[in-house]
């Protein structure tokens, strides 16, 4: 059983695909395809269900992954550490990150990292179900939430600003809210995710408790992009994290915040971006290196908090 085609194996089951493999270690598919077919072999199971549209793992295959990764994680610390620091980034690692934040401003950060390691695979999941790190095989989770013990090893970014938000045409229709209460007389466009429908919390300084609100309104989705959407088309207030707003549609205009002086959070808690990483995951340099890259891209406070600037 050859390194090689374990690696080539691993690098199918990221991409779904023999073809992005073989362009990822510059060989043809055909060798991809006949390493994988010497694995199956030796261990005498099929591995991958293969389909014009899709290759996945087996349930065997889903099996032997999950032992050869940390196998060849251990294989991969182990050639770092002889080839010191001056070496460049190869070989994969595995991000996750929330759906919308993974998509509109860790996508672009991966895309910067990769431009600087050409040799790196970066496998990118984005859900905003809570994963387990060490179950998943994840080296880098990036966490939005309260601080908590989760056993994981990290950083935390900043913590998170969340802008309360409705258009000009909403407002002009049914008034600007002077307090936090009023928003229970609004229509309030609300996510509903994992944990059902989310609360609104409120405070007017740090030193306090966050007081709950109930708000309803005419479109709940488990979609923040969509909910923003509805708040642009004059449906009604949203409440979300700065780094999903446009800068645009505040500076000019097309969105007003609203309450700038009170917090508002969707836990009872402060919440914060956080990178996690499982305690023998840091033991590698591509994941601690990569770990600072994506601390540093980001920024503290957040490049997009930096750019803010408030719709009044």
């Amino acid at each position: 059983m050859q390194l090689k085609a374990l690696r080539y194996f691993l690098t199918v089951a990221a991409t779904g695909s023999f073809l992005a493999t073989a362009r990822h270690y510059r060989v043809p598919a055909s060798s991809v395809s006949r390493f994988i077919a010497a694995l199956e072999q030796d261990v005498g199971q099929q591995l991958f269900y293969r389909s014009t549209r899709a290759v996945r793992l087996t349930e065997a295959g889903e099996r032997f992954h999950l032992q050869v990764r940390d196998a060849v994680d251990l294989l991969d610390e182990a050639v770092e550490q002889l080839e010191g620091r001056d070496a460049g980034l190869r070989g994969l690692i595995r991000i996750n990150a929330p759906e919308s934040l993974g998509r509109l401003h860790i996508a672009q950060i991966v895309n910067t990292l990769q431009a600087r390691y050409p040799e790196l695979l970066v496998e990118l999941t984005l859900t905003d179900m809570l994963i387990d790190p060490v179950q998943e095989g994840v080296d880098i989770t990036i966490r939005v939430g309260p601080l908590v013990d989760s056993g994981l090893i990290g950083k935390v970014i900043a913590p998170h600003r969340n802008l309360l938000a409705a258009s000009p045409a909403y407002l002009a229709a049914h008034g600007t809210p002077e307090r936090p209460e009023d928003l229970l007389q609004h229509q309030c466009l609300v996510y509903k995710g994992q944990l059902g429908i989310q609360k609104w919390y409120f405070r007017a300084t740090p030193d306090v408790p966050f007081k709950a609100l109930n708000v309803t309104g005419p479109l709940r989705s488990n979609n923040a992009e969509a909910l923003l959407a509805a708040a642009l088309a004059g449906r009604g207030v949203v409440m979300f994290p700065t780094w999903l707003f446009n800068p645009e549609t505040l500076q000019g205009g097309q969105m007003v915040t609203l309450l700038d002086d009170w917090e508002f959070s969707p836990q009872s808690e402060r919440v914060h971006l956080q990178l996690l990483s499982p305690e023998n995951k840091l033991r590698s340099r591509k994941v601690r290196e990569v770990s600072a890259f994506l601390t540093d891209a980001i920024g503290s406070p957040p490049y997009w908090d930096r750019a803010d600037t408030r719709g009044r």
